[in-house]
């Protein structure tokens, strides 16, 4: 009878603690979206705040260095106050009057904060058309950064043809070749890159500069609405430059792997 009642309350031990697991993952899932809540407060008040400065700068092509210092402040404020911080380990030193075609992973909306922080110069990005719909994006992608619709030819067109222009005055381009935040895995994973930033990098001759987001799907994956997001460091890696002065575009098959193992090898996916 002894051994039948230590047998039940063992059982019983292991049913409690496996309730109290299940309590402590569902509270760890509010907690993660409360906090997404707060980033969401936190990245709109200072939009907000920051706007008439913005709509300022993004008025004139002669006012984007000021623009680009702009979102990086902003950056910088929304970073602190999320208590989501980013440290950046550089293979090669950036110089900041070279012009680089960035190619990064993309698994979170953070990226784009951690760009205005990491971008040196004179930059702008490419990004899907959707973004023109964001309350908070549109007013670059009308003015500064490049909206493009990649199921679209004559705007993926279009779209390169504006990038080129603004390389050739200096500008750095920052893109995700993947072409936004695709599949549903998660963790995450690398799917297949689009050719064309590495075929413009090559016409251009501009340096690629390979980023791998290491780990910041943990913190913020997507927009958050499915895992939440929460506070902590994350890393990004920035691999030396590729230089394309001697590739023509038979190399852009070669360059566009050459970037994805790049970025694939320091990429944490658990």
């Amino acid at each position: 009878m002894a051994e039948i009642n230590k047998k039940l309350n063992w059982n019983g031990n292991l049913i409690g603690i496996c309730h109290f697991l299940v309590f402590l993952r569902g509270m760890n899932k509010r907690i993660r979206h409360i906090h997404r809540t707060y980033v969401i407060l936190v990245i709109v008040s200072f939009f907000l705040l920051f706007y008439p400065f913005y709509y300022f700068a993004a008025s004139s092509p002669r006012w984007y260095r000021l623009l680009n210092k702009l979102r990086m402040l902003n950056s910088l404020c929304c970073s602190f106050f999320c208590g989501i911080y980013f440290r950046m380990t550089y293979e090669d030193t950036l110089e900041h009057d070279q012009t680089y075609i960035y190619c990064a992973n993309h698994s979170s909306n953070l990226d784009i904060m951690i760009f205005c922080l990491l971008a040196k110069g004179n930059f702008h990005f490419m990004g899907k058309e959707e973004l023109l719909k964001n309350p908070v994006l549109k007013l670059f992608f009308n003015t500064i950064d490049i909206p493009v619709n990649r199921n679209h030819r004559i705007s993926a067109y279009r779209a390169f043809k504006k990038a080129a222009h603004n390389l050739e005055k200096g500008r750095s381009l920052i893109i995700f070749p993947e072409g936004g935040i695709e599949g549903e895995d998660y963790p995450p994973r690398l799917v297949p890159f689009k050719n064309g930033p590495f075929r413009l990098a090559i016409d251009k001759k501009v340096s690629v500069v390979p980023v791998t987001m290491c780990d910041v799907w943990k913190k913020m994956w997507d927009d958050g609405n499915r895992y939440g997001s929460s506070p902590g460091i994350c890393d990004i890696y920035i691999h030396k430059p590729i230089s394309t002065t001697e590739m023509t575009p038979e190399d852009t098959e070669f360059l566009k792997e050459r970037v994805f193992n790049l970025i694939n090898s320091k990429f944490v996916t658990e």
